[in-house]
Parts: structure tokens; C-alpha cells; sequence
């Protein structure tokens, strides 16, 4: 075999949201672009705020000498500290710089807190529904993935569950809220339950589990509400986020890494965590990327069309029969599938020419996911085909 039999084995069980995508590209060839209505990927269309144009003008118009050579391999000096504020703030208390990575992205800041954590065969819980990725992430560096439903009513966090599938193996438990694929947003009562949890079992047998806060959607929270920072909540919490959805820059893979200052680990486990990000070949996060975000902390992109096509999306497939839990933010929803099946049901949805995603891709079968930070446009297009589909499974259409 060309490859590694593992490598062949993870790409048959690969992302179904790449795989839906591509089907959605050989069906815009066949029938037009226009009369596709895709659903699948959370890479939002939206642009960046005018902020990031002007900063990104400023400095090619006026570069810094060697703004382009290698830095430390956590980041610039000047960028952890403006994210160090902005958690401070956050958290109500000070978070130092250095207690900030700067990485590629949030996908690569989960693989270095991965690497300096895990022993081989060291578990890690994930919540379904999860990200599929991390399970991969998680093998990458020897551990083994520990799935735990959620409530399967609301996708709120289930302490007891997670409680009881803690061994002396547990070595870390990775949350997403806003969530992705449901959207919800887990509310601080949740998390300093979880916290008081963990923090009984170290008290009593000195087993440190961490809670991977992973955070990529947090500024985008709907209805007023604010997404609870993990810091106050949980001590043995590190945060992994990306500007690539607040910021709508998915492409410039920026983000980074915050431990908790709490933690009486925090100075161990960041000497561990610059290391891993240099030896896993990230080496830093890239240069012009960590100037222009370093300045716009306190920016995001516009929340409230991101509101406007959620109550959309929920109120028309709510009337045509879809049973939907309303979420809180990010820009997903997960329906129940009206068939047992939600392979069927997706497949069935490429008839009405409706690109979706299932719920088997997400650890929870019987559902599946809506990406909506698309243009409202094909959203308002697409609606005639879902009650196509809604009376073609039985529902109210």
C-alpha cells in the first residue's frame, strides 16, 4: 500500500462535510450554480470588517523593517499581549502574555495542546454532537477518543454522563460553545458545575483533567446574550479559538492558545506548548496575520445578519414540520431527521438540489446540519425546494 493503512482507514471515515461539498461542486457543473442550494461548509461569505482592510493597507503601505523574519515561537510580544487584554477582560481578572501562543488557526492550537498533554492511551471526551476532526487530532498525538451525548433534547452539557465515563485514564475533555454543530451555548452554571467536578477529583487523588475550551464561534452569540468565558469558571482550562469566523479570515489560519492563569500547571504547560508548536512545524503563526489581528480584538464581523438568517432558517422549516432547537449562536443548525436514516434524508435532499450535511458525520445520527453564513439571497431561494422536500418525507411542507 502507497499509504499508511491508518491514514487509509481515517480517509474513508473523512469529514462528510468535505464530501457533500464536493458533491455540491459536480452538481453546480451539472445544473448551474444558482440552482444549488449548498448548506454544507461553515466557510462564511461575508467579508472582513473594514478595519482589517485598513490596518492590512496601513501596514503594506508602511512596512515595519523585518515584519516578515521568524519571532518567537509564541508570537509577537505586542499581539499576545493585546489578546491577553481582551481575555482579561473577559474573565474579570488578569491573564498574562504570557500565557498566550499565537497559532495556526484553532485546529492547530488543539494539535499543540494535544501533543504537550497526552500520554499514549490517554483518553480525551468529546460531546456529541462534536467536530468530527478532533477525533483525528486526538489520535495524532496517542490518545483515545471518549464520545458522551449530550441532551439529546436541548445538546445542553450532561454532568452526570460526563462524570461517569472519567477514568484514571481521563486526561482532557474538549467543549465547542458556541457549538458546532448546534449551536447552542453552554451557560456558566454549566461550566462551574463541570468545573467544580474536576476540581474535587484533583483535590482528592491529584488527577488533573483539563477542559479544552475551543471557541471559535464565541462572538458570535445571538438575542443579546454573551458567550461565558471558561476561565473563571474552570481552573485547569486552556482556551483554542481563530479569528476565522469572527473575523471572517478562514484562509489566513490565525489564532491562538490561552491557559488559564489559575492553573497552578500554567507555567509547565506553556514551556511544553511553545515547544510542541515548534517540533509539530507550525514554528509561529504567520507574521503579517498576528500585526493586523493584534489590533482588532474588539472587532467582528456583522452578528445581526447572521441573526437575521438564523430566525429565518428557523421560523420557515419550523412551520414546515422540522423539529429544531433553536440555537444561540455560530451559524448552524441541527434538525432531527424526519427519516430514521439521515444518510437517506441527505441523499434525498440532493433531489430538491439541497446540500446538507448528516448527523452520522457528527457522532449523532438521526440528525443532521444547516450551515447558514451564506447569502441571504440563496437562503430566501432555497426556501421553495425545502417544502418540496418537507411534503416529500411526509412533513407539513
Amino acid at each position: 500500500m502507497a499509504i499508511a493503512m491508518k491514514i487509509a482507514s481515517q480517509i474513508s471515515k473523512s469529514s462528510w462535510i468535505r464530501k457533500m461539498f464536493e458533491e455540491g461542486e459536480r452538481l453546480r457543473q451539472e445544473f448551474g450554480a444558482d440552482k444549488i442550494y449548498d448548506f454544507t461548509l461553515g466557510n462564511p461569505d461575508v467579508e472582513p470588517p473594514e478595519s482589517f482592510s485598513r490596518e492590512l493597507l496601513e501596514l503594506a503601505q508602511n512596512p515595519l523593517p523585518g515584519m516578515h523574519r521568524y519571532m518567537n515561537n509564541a508570537g509577537y510580544a505586542e499581539t499576545r499581549s493585546a489578546v491577553a487584554e481582551k481575555i482579561s477582560k473577559d474573565a474579570g481578572f488578569a491573564v498574562p502574555a504570557g500565557n498566550i501562543i499565537m497559532t495556526c488557526g484553532a485546529g492547530g492550537a488543539l494539535n499543540v495542546v494535544l501533543k504537550t498533554i497526552l500520554n499514549p492511551g490517554e483518553e480525551v471526551i468529546i460531546l456529541a454532537p462534536y467536530f468530527v476532526e478532533y477525533k483525528f487530532y486526538i489520535d495524532n498525538h496517542g490518545g483515545v477518543p471518549v464520545e458522551v451525548w449530550t441532551n439529546r433534547d436541548t445538546f445542553q452539557l450532561d454532568i452526570d454522563a460526563i462524570e461517569k465515563v472519567i477514568t484514571a485514564k481521563t486526561r482532557a475533555i474538549i467543549i465547542c460553545s458556541p457549538n458546532n454543530p448546534t449551536g447552542v451555548i453552554y451557560p456558566a452554571e454549566s461550566l462551574k458545575r463541570l468545573g467544580d467536578v474536576l476540581g474535587k477529583i484533583h483535590k482528592r487523588n491529584g488527577h488533573l483533567i483539563y477542559v479544552i475550551s475551543d471557541e471559535p464561534y464565541a462572538r458570535i452569540a445571538f438575542d443579546g446574550q454573551q458567550v461565558p468565558n471558561i476561565f473563571p469558571l474552570v481552573e485547569s482550562s486552556i482556551i483554542v479559538t481563530s479569528h476565522s469566523k469572527d473575523l471572517a479570515l478562514p484562509g489566513e489560519r490565525i489564532g491562538y492558545l490561552a491557559a488559564n492563569p489559575r492553573m497552578a500547571t500554567a507555567g509547565q504547560f506553556m514551556e511544553g506548548a511553545v515547544f510542541s508548536n515548534r517540533v509539530l512545524g507550525f514554528v509561529n503563526a504567520p507574521a503579517l496575520m498576528q500585526r493586523l489581528v493584534a489590533k482588532l480584538q474588539d472587532e467582528s464581523v456583522d452578528i445581526a445578519a447572521y441573526q437575521a438568517k438564523r430566525d429565518l432558517l428557523v421560523n420557515e422549516l419550523s412551520g414546515m414540520g422540522f423539529s429544531i432547537v433553536k440555537p444561540n449562536g455560530a451559524f448552524y443548525l441541527f434538525p432531527k431527521s424526519p427519516l430514521v436514516d439521515d444518510i437517506e434524508f441527505v441523499k434525498l435532499a440532493q433531489k430538491f438540489h439541497i446540500l446538507l450535511v448528516p448527523g452520522a458525520g457528527f457522532g449523532a445520527p438521526g440528525f443532521f446540519r444547516i450551515a447558514y453564513c451564506f447569502d441571504i439571497d440563496m437562503i430566501e431561494r432555497s426556501l421553495p425546494a425545502w417544502r418540496a422536500l418537507a411534503k416529500e418525507v411526509g412533513l407539513k411542507g
